[in-house]
């Protein structure tokens, strides 16, 4: 299998602000389909349209060049502008129009900078275990219908700015009892309360998602004639072939992992196995973020699969790539601007007090808020 064919069923991440010499020969190298930027590689506006216009340089084909930019404490451009409200405070407002002018400058700024798919909406409902399961805050409601609406409203108005999407967690983390960065969560469920709860809003929202990310929870009831250890959803065919894409119909949309550097998955399975289970389960895109050395590693384990068991995804890959919206032309003025109107919309959503107090990014809470 050609390595630069197969280097697009890789979504990596990269270590600096700018493209070093090892780093750019990586991406020569692999040709990944997608590069995940976060915190640690950003500095300043210009800065970071700079290391976007970079990546695509040394990119055969137009990268998918994503970040997780959902508002409140995930919000990684907050680190050089103002912080949008989080997905929890705007539906306590119960105001649909906050909701759907988020959606609308988020998807201006992240255009400005020279993304074309954000890691959001969360779809996940708030639990009482939010503030161990790394969600607090960042979800649209406490029951499935307020997250659809408040969900959608926000996909849709982002989308409609030149930006795909991607609902995430699927299955779902609502009633993890740990952090998945950490390790891997166990999450005793029944199918039908599986149904009737975390899987409504995937449903419901499927149609206008363009992408949907898998997590590393682990559901008994998915495996029910496994006797192997613990499989998390992000690599089991029972979740994302059996039951994404045949049950639930998302046969041709993008499907990628969560972080395959999360404890959830490096403190359970060698990553050569963790790879080509992903692949074989019927995820498109593996999520790599932090040790940039470990994508050509998944490449190389790429290359040695049957085409047969990468074509599909590499077709999907492709046809997800068709809908990316090229950048606009950069304007620091403009950047100025959205900015200004995020804070008004923060100040709309919080109050004027509140609205000062931004959110810290330590990582202490969970590594969500730095990963």
């Amino acid at each position: 299998m050609n390595t630069k064919k197969v280097g697009q069923l890789i979504l990596m991440g990269i270590t600096g602000t700018k493209v070093d010499s090892e780093t750019a020969a990586i991406i020569k190298l692999v040709q990944p389909g997608g590069i995940i930027l976060f915190g640690r590689n950003i500095e300043s506006p210009i800065q970071l349209r700079q290391l976007i216009e970079d990546i695509r340089d040394l990119s055969d084909e137009e990268p998918i060049i994503t970040i997780d930019q959902e508002g409140g404490r995930v919000s990684r451009l907050r680190l050089i502008g103002n912080e949008p409200p989080s997905a929890m405070a705007l539906t306590s407002t119960n105001d649909l129009k906050l909701i759907a002018n988020h959606g609308k400058l988020t998807g201006l700024i992240l255009r400005q900078y020279g993304f074309n798919l954000n890691l959001c909406p969360v779809l996940d409902i708030t639990s009482l275990n939010d503030n161990t399961n790394s969600l607090r805050g960042r979800c649209y409601g406490s029951n499935p219908n307020q997250v659809i609406r408040n969900a959608a409203i926000f996909n849709n108005s982002m989308k409609r700015e030149g930006i795909l999407s991607c609902g995430k967690h699927f299955p779902g983390y609502t009633y993890a009892d740990c952090d998945a960065h950490e390790s891997l969560p166990t999450i005793n469920r029944s199918r039908e309360q599986w149904e009737s709860e975390e899987c409504a809003p995937f449903m419901s929202l499927l149609p206008d998602l363009d992408s949907v990310m898998i997590c590393h929870s682990h559901y008994p009831f998915f495996e029910e004639n496994s006797t192997t250890k613990p499989i998390p959803a992000s690599l089991s065919k029972n979740v994302v072939t059996n039951t994404l894409r045949n049950q639930l119909g998302f046969d041709n949309g993008l499907v990628m992992t969560d972080d395959l550097d999360m404890g959830a998955i490096i403190n359970e399975f060698g990553f050569e196995e963790t790879v080509r289970k992903a692949i074989l389960a019927g995820n498109d895109l593996i999520m790599i973020c932090h040790r940039s050395e470990m994508a050509l590693e998944a490449s190389n384990v790429l290359q040695q699969m049957p085409e047969i068991d990468v074509i599909d995804s590499l077709q999907r890959v492709q046809r997800t790539k068709e809908k990316l919206t090229a950048p606009m032309d950069f304007c620091l003025d403009t950047v100025k601007e959205i900015n200004e109107m995020i804070w008004k919309l923060r100040v709309e959503t919080l109050g004027e007090e509140l609205a000062k107090e931004s959110s810290i990014e330590d990582g202490k809470r969970s590594p969500v808020e730095e990963y």
